[in-house]
């Protein structure tokens, strides 16, 4: 396996919000629009993007993975914003694209909601086809994109709910391809990164912002495993461990990529994970993760420190560097 970087982001929440009329208002997005209006709109700023976008350039990664919450409270004219956005930083196969829950806040037709970022999840669905092609719906997930000897599979947790709720689930469904997907794919020795919205355990969020299915998830990752997980939703950084079948698999967590910084909230973060074989008989992986961070000015970003997981270690070695 050459090595790879990849860099991950997640919860862009992009604005300025569009202006809604009242009948868009109806329903669950009357509280996401008060909440943006009165909180939210001064945390997520498009500057902060707009920097983020120029690093990220920069950087020269070989690939970028976001894991949702792009949008707001899904008003059709959001999910435009966010497809001029996904082109300003790379073409479908350089960005990688899974949703988060407020991608699916209210239902929406697929082809006027996620559905216009298709170009970014197009991919296998292990469905008996043999062509890569876009998830039709929400419910048709996992997708799986390779980067030679890495596979990059994309789940979506995304799902309306009730006002106040932001849990996610995958569904029983889902949760069978990815399990055939996991094992296929470890038998075949490829660098298994799940990409997810929602943290992939229980714990990970507020019972009203978690995963549901979190329990089944951990069977199927605990009886195949994989190598890495991303994911995106509590807007802080975050480390945490599942069980696999031989070794803990890293889940790797990363705030908001358009927050400034607040009391309770980490500011704009991305982090670049750089994979590499050994050369050694027994090719083990080594995968240092990258933290940058935006400049307290918000002038750019800067570097923060570095995490080295050494992958033939059992379980895997951490280690954190200045």
């Amino acid at each position: 396996m050459p090595s790879l970087t990849l860099a991950h982001i997640s919860d862009l929440h992009i604005g300025p919000l569009p202006r809604p009329g009242l009948r868009a208002l109806a329903g669950k997005r009357v509280t996401g629009f008060l909440s943006w209006r009165l909180k939210r709109s001064k945390i997520h700023r498009l500057e902060v993007l707009d920097v983020l976008a120029k690093d990220l350039a920069a950087q020269k990664p070989d690939h970028i993975a976001v894991t949702g919450d792009l949008v707001n409270i899904a008003l059709p004219a959001e999910f435009i914003q966010a497809h001029a956005f996904l082109q300003r930083i790379g073409a479908g196969d350089q960005v990688t694209v899974v949703p988060g829950n407020h991608d699916a806040y209210v239902a929406l037709p697929w082809a006027k909601a996620a559905g216009l970022w298709s170009e970014y999840m197009t991919g296998r669905h292990f469905d008996g086809g043999d062509n890569d092609r876009p998830p039709r719906d929400v419910r048709d997930f996992p997708f799986m994109r390779r980067l030679g000897g890495v596979a990059l599979i994309g789940v979506s947790t995304a799902l309306p709910t009730r006002p106040f709720s932001a849990a996610g689930e995958l569904g029983t469904d889902q949760l069978q391809r990815l399990d055939a997907m996991l094992e296929t794919l470890g038998e075949a020795g490829a660098f298994r990164i799940v990409l997810i919205h929602h943290p992939p355990f229980g714990g990970g969020a507020y019972k009203r912002k978690s995963l549901r299915d979190a329990g089944a998830l951990a069977e199927i990752v605990r009886k195949r495993g994989c190598e890495l997980m991303l994911h995106g939703h509590t807007h802080m950084s975050q480390l945490g461990r599942m069980k696999g079948p031989s070794t803990s698999v890293p889940v790797i967590g990363v705030p908001s990529a358009s927050a400034v910084s607040t009391d309770h909230r980490d500011p704009s973060r991305y982090h670049l994970y750089r994979l590499s074989r050994a050369e050694r008989n027994d090719g083990a992986w080594t995968l240092t993760v990258s933290m940058r961070e935006l400049k307290p000015d918000g002038s750019g970003f800067a570097p923060i420190g570095e995490i080295v997981l050494l992958g033939d270690a059992n379980p895997p070695v951490l280690q954190q560097c200045a």
